[in-house]
């Protein structure tokens, strides 16, 4: 049989009651409109799309009647057409794939249509309203044809190529280029490869070819390296061509043409802005929005801004300094003028031997913006400081900190103690919205703001802004109620994110102690909430969803407030829309929805799917199949045990690759095994090829799960481009899968020796994949593109090689001029500089124990903080970085917060011994240490005693922020103290204290402490388990036995991996099948290895995702079964054909595409 028979159409379906099968009409064709008749006709030769947009045509012009329903149907009968509902129904599904997921399809019937045809596709696409086609008992929907068309993978791509082909011969060439926008806004960009300009029209009118050019610039940030050259080439083309330059000498590059542009500007070789007319610079500047274009310029170069910044002072901006504008007779208004109008070319000014403080001051004032530079950033910051040094001459620090903008941050901790509390009072409007402060910074600022501050205020505590991280624990506890309840409605409530868990806590602490303690935690908005106890919520449980919509959730208290509010409320409904809500939803409340509920619902969960557990996933996908397996969107099979997988038919393999596309494999699947079995049919799906672009489109995130083989020998020249744009972006490619794009890398641009600017720039992510000597030759032509690639893996570990070809640009690239009086042993030795250590960042790794030896003391002033942020560090290397610090700072008993705060990993080189001498009175200063996760038991237990002797407090005394800040250090506590911690301080950090892995013993100690708080554990419930964390895995033999099933899914993966193997294994194997995928994934080898085979049995079973909950499994050839919920319309045949199932026929009247 035809793919797509001819017989059937939806466009029967449309004019067709359910009860009537034909109906004849004498003389249908006389009484049939002309257009009417052609449509009928498309209908009879399968040519559906066309009819669709003759219909739409009629319908623009003429009132639809009762009758012409009728009067279609009387002139298909008249032709000979036979048709019955369910086949009809088939034929809707087939046009459903072929259009919708076989985009390519789309595309030759766009071809195919006639001009009127395919004017009125692409007046559809234009429109913006939500237009409706009333076809009396028929509504089809334009506006969701429309936006189903903008979304759905490889449409658009197909909708943009029939633009760039036609639409230009049939429509007006502003209502193309609007067309145009509107498909390529809806894109990842990879549409604009560098060859797609030579489809671009070069005969625009000029307003068109204006609209053009600036969407183009909305995409710049989207687009290849390569792309922005050739679309620059191509604007730069039609701008020369239409100027009125007659000889190279004359520059085509006029105020307008800059100004057209935009952020295209920087691709203008350094000759042609050497040769843009003084006049025509000038005329550029004074634009209104000229600034708004200049401080877009993200990827300019120094050489390029230098060049600008030549052709602007030879215009009538010449303003260096405040002689000359006095001399120009401009006033005192032009000061300010002169930097901002720059941009971004402020951060490359270097005409700095002229300049007044003053307009030092309006420069550093300007270069705020100078963050949003791609790389150069250590040039900006050497630049900043001599500004500082020109800012503050003939002026005390006091006096001008409140006009040095965000150079302030290049303050040294001695400048910063130098400065009067009166002067940061008069200042703090500045301080407190300049972002990159140190934490060290921080503190220092605020002690000087809060210096004469017995009790915080709200009004001082909200004029802090960026400095709020500086106020101590205890000065928020000792806060009015009142105030702090402002605060946390209050606009600097945006830096509580900002503050440590123990100043949160301190915080919290403080809203609970309010007389009314359920209004006072009602106050608490976003993150903060996710710290309120559970016990708090239980005692005071005055919420509805509407309150909770703005806050952050933790699962524990998700699962308490859904169980309660379900049992109140009355639309149940609000409940999945109510924000972080849904994290609360079991099992058990998705087995007792409705049907029809369900499905009304699901959209809900698919919104919120990053919130869900994989558990949560597992029990949609089992609802789903149960209740409507026909309509299960496909990447829910991905959750079920693997066999399901084998039920996708071919036919089916597009849909299925979509659903999963749109979702992360990696948080759906967390079984390796079953991950395989997705993959492998994935692979099959695709035939173990790429063809073309179109199959990148419809795999979206399944990209970064392609085999090794089908990257190096499966994709087609065709689809690479596309493909290696989608690849950028998957953050965790496997060592098979890295060494494949590196050879296709290599065979397509060939050694990084022979590479270009562009090339360097758009494969910057897949640089780690090289070798330190295939990097050298880029490390030596493009150091800047080699440090961005850089600053861009800034929170991960990149490989050594990368490292060190770093290290090596950097150091080829500085002065390495040796000290004139130097350290004993360090004669000769070129140490790091302030400038090597900002641009290396992770890379600093790579000094050598000499180097670091060797560093001026001013230096590592400057930079302790940078150094102490990098991971890669060995413990010789931060040893070293300690005996500086002591060398510095003199021994640790020395130490203020501030040293403390600032040494970041290099704390962890410090002894039990040198630990002892800190002064630990503060939480605070805790804190700091224990943000390290990687203390030895001596060093933790050396840190707890300190806060402890140097605080004055004993076990009994210590406040819920105090146990809070003590963090991983509570883990070194003796046993036998842990009774002795108060309940009431205790039962509000429980979560905390379950996020720590501490031993066992110490674990089973706060295991009998929970038990004062929620009971005996056969009495806990699925939120308290969720709460206790880690401390569960202090549960005894006889009471994990003792726990119901369903309880299970609710122990966190990190109480899993703390339960000792000799106690896993005493789960009985219904236990271990109630886990769920996400903690059967947590079981150790250890733990494994100690169960029985019929226990590892039920494991598989959990991370397969095996049902064990109310309904029974499928039987074991899991194929698809009629069953009494089943929902299907009336003649649908119940087969995998039409598994998409009810939502797609129904979308079928509104979604032809």
């Amino acid at each position: 049989m035809s793919q797509e028979p001819t017989t059937y159409s939806l466009f029967l379906f449309l004019f067709l009651s359910h009860g009537v099968s034909s109906y004849t009409v004498p003389n249908s064709r006389q009484d049939l409109h002309p257009l009417l008749q052609k449509m009928a006709e498309e209908i009879i030769d399968g040519s559906y799309l066309n009819a669709l947009l003759d219909l739409i045509q009629f319908q623009s012009s003429h009132v639809w009647t009762d009758d012409l329903s009728h009067r279609v149907l009387a002139y298909l009968n008249s032709r000979n057409v036979a048709f019955t509902i369910s086949s009809l129904q088939a034929a809707m599904e087939n046009h459903l794939e072929q259009r919708l997921h076989q985009p390519q399809k789309l595309l030759e019937d766009l071809r195919k249509t006639d001009a009127q045809q395919f004017r009125t596709a692409m007046k559809c696409l234009l429109e913006d309203k939500k237009d409706r086609l009333d076809l009396k008992d028929i509504i089809i929907d334009l506006g969701e044809i429309r936006e189903r068309a903008l979304q759905s993978p490889g449409v658009n791509r197909s909708l943009f190529l029939i633009t760039l082909e036609r639409c230009f011969q049939v429509l007006n060439s502003l209502e193309c280029v609007e067309i145009l926008g509107k498909v390529l806004r809806e894109s990842s960009g990879s549409f604009l490869q560098p060859d797609i300009t030579e489809r671009l029209p070069r005969d625009l009118r000029e307003d068109a070819f204006k609209n053009l050019s600036a969407v183009f610039k909305d995409l710049y940030d989207k687009t290849s390296a390569h792309s922005q050259r050739a679309l620059y080439s191509w604007m730069s083309g039609i701008l020369q061509t239409s100027s009125n330059a007659t000889d190279d000498s004359v520059s085509w590059v006029t105020a307008e043409n800059l100004w057209i542009l935009g952020r295209y500007m920087v691709h203008l070789s350094f000759e042609e802005i050497m040769k843009i007319s003084p006049i025509e610079i000038g005329l550029f500047i004074s634009y209104d929005n000229a600034t708004k274009q200049l401080d877009t310029v993200y990827d300019i170069t120094p050489e390029l801004a230098q060049a600008f910044l030549e052709r602007i002072s030879s215009s009538n901006f010449n303003m260096r300094n405040t002689s000359t504008i006095h001399r120009q007779g401009l006033g005192l208004w032009a000061l300010e003028l002169f930097p901002k109008v720059l941009g971004l070319l402020v951060c490359f000014y270097d005409d700095l031997e002229l300049l007044d403080a003053t307009v030092a001051q309006a420069l550093l004032h300007q270069m705020i913006k100078c963050s949003h530079l791609r790389g150069f950033q250590a040039g900006v910051q050497k630049l900043k400081a001599e500004l500082l040094d020109i800012a503050t001459e003939n002026q005390t620090l006091n006096e001008t900190l409140g006009s040095l903008s965000d150079a302030v941050v290049g303050l040294t901790y001695s400048q910063l103690e130098s400065l009067s509390p009166e002067a940061v009072h008069g200042a703090i409007s500045t301080l407190s919205q300049v972002s990159g402060w140190a934490k060290s910074q921080v503190i220092i600022l605020s002690a000087k703001y809060l210096a004469h501050e017995k009790v915080l205020s709200f009004y001082n505590v909200s004029q802090m802004g960026a400095l709020l991280a500086g106020v101590s624990t205890q000065a928020f506890c000792s806060m009015n109620c009142k105030d702090l309840s402002q605060v946390l409605r209050s606009a600097v409530s945006q830096y509580l994110s900002d503050l440590s868990p123990a100043q949160q806590q301190g915080i919290l602490s403080k809203m609970v102690e309010a007389g009314d303690t359920a209004s006072g935690i009602v106050e608490i908005q976003g993150a903060l909430f996710k710290e309120v106890s559970l016990f708090d919520l239980r005692r005071q449980p005055g919420f509805n969803s509407t309150v909770l919509k703005d806050k952050e959730l933790g699962r524990s208290q998700a699962l308490f407030l859904y169980e309660l509010l379900l049992k109140t409320t009355r639309r149940p409904e609000e409940l999945l829309s109510a924000g972080q809500l849904v994290k609360g939803v079991t099992c058990s409340h998705i087995d007792a929805m409705s049907t029809d509920f369900f499905l009304a619902h699901f959209q809900d969960f698919q919104n919120n799917f990053a919130l869900l557990s994989p558990y949560q996933v597992n029990c949609l996908a089992w609802k789903y199949w149960e209740v409507s397996r026909l309509s299960m969107p496909p990447f829910l099979l991905a959750a079920l045990p693997a066999r399901y997988l084998a039920s996708v038919p071919a036919s089916q393999c597009v849909p299925f690759l979509i659903s999963l596309g749109k979702s992360w494999l990696d948080s759906l699947v967390l079984d390796s095994h079953k991950k395989t079995s997705v993959l492998r049919k994935v692979q099959q799906c695709l035939d173990n090829s790429i063809a073309d672009e179109y199959t990148v489109d419809i795999m979206g995130n399944l990209l970064c799960h392609l085999p090794a083989a089908i990257i190096d020998r499966g994709i087609s020249p065709r689809a690479w481009a596309t493909a290696l744009h989608g690849l950028r972006d998957c953050p965790d490619l496997n060592p098979k899968q890295k060494a494949a794009v590196r050879l296709k890398l290599l065979g397509q641009y060939g050694l990084p020796q022979h590479w270009t600017a562009e090339t360097t720039k758009d494969l910057g992510p897949f640089l780690v994949l090289f070798s330190g000597d295939e990097l050298s030759s880029i490390a030596t032509k493009f150091p800047e593109i080699l440090l961005q690639a850089a600053f861009k893996m800034a929170r991960t570990l990149p490989p050594k090689e990368f490292l060190w070809a770093v290290f090596g640009s950097v150091r080829n690239s500085s002065d390495k001029i040796p000290s004139s009086d130097p350290m004993p042993g360090c004669h000769g030795v070129a140490a790091p500089s302030s400038d090597d250590i900002f641009k290396l960042a992770e890379a600093n790794a790579c000094w050598a124990l000499e180097d670091l030896r060797c560093m001026e003391e001013d230096t590592f002033i400057r930079t302790v903080e940078l150094l102490g942020a990098v991971q890669g560090f060995s413990r010789p290397q931060l040893m070293t970085l300690k005996e500086k610090a002591i060398q510095v700072w003199d021994m640790p008993s020395y130490w203020r917060e501030h040293h403390i705060a600032s040494l970041g990993r290099i704390a962890l080189a410090l002894n039990e011994s040198e630990l002892e001498q800190l002064n630990l009175s503060s939480i605070d200063t805790v804190a700091f240490l224990t943000q390290q996760t990687e203390w030895s038991p001596r060093q933790a237990e050396s840190i707890l005693q300190g806060f402890l002797d140097d605080s004055g407090y004993n076990i009994q005394d210590l406040k819920s922020f105090h146990l809070v800040g003590l963090g991983a250090t509570l883990c070194a506590i003796n046993i036998t103290e842990i009774p002795l911690i108060k309940i009431s301080e205790f039962r509000v950090v429980v979560a905390r204290i379950g996020t720590l892995l501490c031993s066992t013993h110490v674990l089973a100690e706060f295991k009998r402490k929970a038990e004062v708080v929620f009971g005996d554990p056969t009495e806990w419930t699925s939120p308290v388990l969720q709460e206790l964390g880690t401390i569960a895995a202090g549960l005894t033999k006889a009471e994990l036995r003792m726990l119901d099933k369903d309880l299970m899914p609710y122990f966190q993966p990190s109480a899993i991996k703390c339960l000792p193997d000799e106690i896993f294994k005493e789960l009985s194997a219904e236990q271990i099948a109630s886990l769920g995928p996400e903690n059967a994934a947590a079981v150790t080898h250890a733990q494994r290895r100690r169960l029985s085979p019929l226990q590892l049995q039920s494991l598989q079973q959990a991370l397969d995702g095996a049902k064990t909950h109310s309904w029974q499994d499928a039987p074991a050839s899991a194929g698809p079964t009629r069953t009494s919920s089943s929902r299907s319309p009336a003649g649908a045949p119940l087969s995998w054909d039409l598994w998409l199932g009810c939502p797609l026929l129904v979308l079928m009247a509104k979604f032809l595409w």
